[in-house]
């Protein structure tokens, strides 16, 4: 039977694009109903799309599968985007106020929206993070109806290069798939696996991925800080060719003897490693390269710190991603940042039902698409796929229109478009009809209107020659009259 309500999730990562269908339930569970993955290693790079075609052929292979898993077509998707191209800044709006001025929520609304419609060369504003407002020398987390002669915005800017922007709405446009919202991905992800203490207390979310590591930093609840910093796991695997054997071997090595952290007395320097039939490499070598690669990593993280929160931190390191199921990865952070408290995130908060083994894992690897699955909260369900339709209902094409949400069936104007909602090329010329249409119809009214005028005009002028000529007629009559 063909699934008539779910919500679809695409997370395009540097490894691998995922996709993933899901139902919410009453309980506040998820039920997942198809998970996809497809290779991105070749067409997107430290999580940037560079390769189009490639990356539509993709999204296109993804959304056929799921459809035929859903035995439904799929109207729309839910996006997470990240990488690289990601950075935050920090921005500060200031506005004087006569004295006694007392602040309102106009007053508020104003600066958030000047700091909104800042410029930033080829960058763009993706999110807000609103960190607090100084009202004249306190800080204060709401200000309204607080009288101050002075107040100061301060908020985080989340940013991501204008060329991934179009690179990404022109994939899903080329694929003929619409976009139902673009979510930020570490916000998701931190949203699914940080506890409200964690956050409230100070905490770094570290997400440990195949080309880039993210790293986020709340306090008080707010976000603080995010970066993108451009290694991850791939480079231990480099680092691992480089002893002259095939990337997919190194990988391999990788996982089965990779360790993040070995005391110096637990090394055996008469280990011998073994790289295929005929050649082996010493084990203090191997771990050599593993560890200086990876306390390169942690350190950038750690660098990446703000350091009014460094001693702030309560809550602790929480490790997520595919990089956190590395061996001892907690006692080589621990000992590279002495923070005594650390986590591996191995999965979200969120119930999850499921029988995909990629689910069951529990791995952290599918962490970020099931934290953008359970931010959606719109139906992506279309017509049910003809092949799969009720014999005993008509064919699908037969029936009446169900779904006000579905965008393929009900073409809106750009004004009925909400934000992060990208139009298809199917929908763009559906609505370009339409308006053709309508400004036909208005020309015509117009040309109707100005017709009927002329006719009224045409009237009235026999009207005045009729009563004119009945007049000259009585007045001739009149004078020949004879006189009594």
């Amino acid at each position: 039977m063909a699934a008539k309500d779910f919500i679809v999730a695409i997370e395009l990562g540097s490894s691998k694009v995922t996709g993933i269908a899901g139902k919410k339930n009453l309980d506040g569970s998820i039920s997942v109903l198809a998970v996809v993955k497809e290779d991105s290693s070749s067409f997107i790079r430290k999580g940037v799309v560079y390769n189009i075609n490639q990356t539509v052929q993709c999204i296109s292979n993804i959304i056929k599968k799921l459809s035929g898993a859903l035995k439904s077509e799929i109207a729309k998707v839910y996006v997470g985007v990240g990488g690289q191209s990601i950075r935050s800044v920090r921005n500060v709006i200031v506005k004087d106020l006569p004295n006694g001025t007392v602040v309102s929520q106009e007053m508020v609304n104003e600066l958030m929206d000047l700091n909104r419609n800042m410029a930033y060369q080829d960058q763009e504003i993706l999110d807000v993070a609103t960190q607090e407002y100084k009202v004249d020398n306190q800080f204060q987390f709401d200000p309204v109806g607080i009288q101050c002669s002075r107040l100061e915005g301060n908020f985080l800017n989340i940013m991501w290069r204008n060329t991934f922007y179009h690179n990404l709405n022109a994939c899903f446009d080329a694929a003929d798939v619409a976009i139902a919202e673009m979510y930020l991905a570490p916000l998701a992800l931190a949203d699914s696996v940080l506890t409200d203490a964690e956050k409230r207390s100070g905490c770094v979310l570290v997400d440990l991925g195949a080309d880039t590591t993210t790293v986020s930093v709340y306090y008080k609840n707010i976000l603080r800080h995010l970066v993108v910093i451009p290694l991850g796991g791939n480079n231990i695997t480099k680092d691992i060719a480089s002893l002259q054997m095939d990337e997919a071997e190194a990988e391999k090595m990788k996982l089965k003897y990779g360790c993040a952290y070995t005391d110096n007395n637990d090394i055996d320097n008469t280990l011998m490693l073994p790289i295929d039939a005929e050649r082996s490499v010493e084990s203090r070598k191997f771990i050599e390269i593993v560890e200086g690669r990876l306390q390169e990593i942690i350190e950038n993280v750690w660098y990446q710190v703000p350091s009014e929160y460094a001693d702030r931190l309560l809550g602790g390191i929480i490790l997520t991603g595919g990089g956190s199921n590395m061996k001892d990865i907690d006692k080589a952070f621990r000992n590279h940042t002495h923070i005594e408290k650390i986590r591996i995130a191995k999965f979200v908060k969120q119930t999850i039902t499921s029988g995909s083994p990629d689910i069951t894992a529990h791995n952290g690897m599918m962490n970020t698409v099931l934290g953008i699955l359970a931010k959606g909260d719109m139906n992506c369900a279309g017509d049910e796929t003809p092949e799969h339709a009720d014999l005993f209902e008509g064919p699908a094409a037969a029936k009446p229109t169900v779904k006000t949400a579905d965008l393929h069936q009900q073409p809106r104007s750009a004004s009925e478009m909400g934000t992060g909602v990208v139009p298809t090329a199917a929908e763009k010329a559906a609505i370009e009809e339409q308006r053709r249409k309508e400004a036909a119809d208005a020309a015509a009214k117009s040309a109707g209107g100005e017709t009927g005028a002329d006719d009224e005009e045409d009237k009235d002028k026999k009207g005045v020659k009729t009563r004119m000529a009945k007049f000259r007629s009585w007045m001739d009559k009149f004078l020949k009259e004879p006189e009594e």
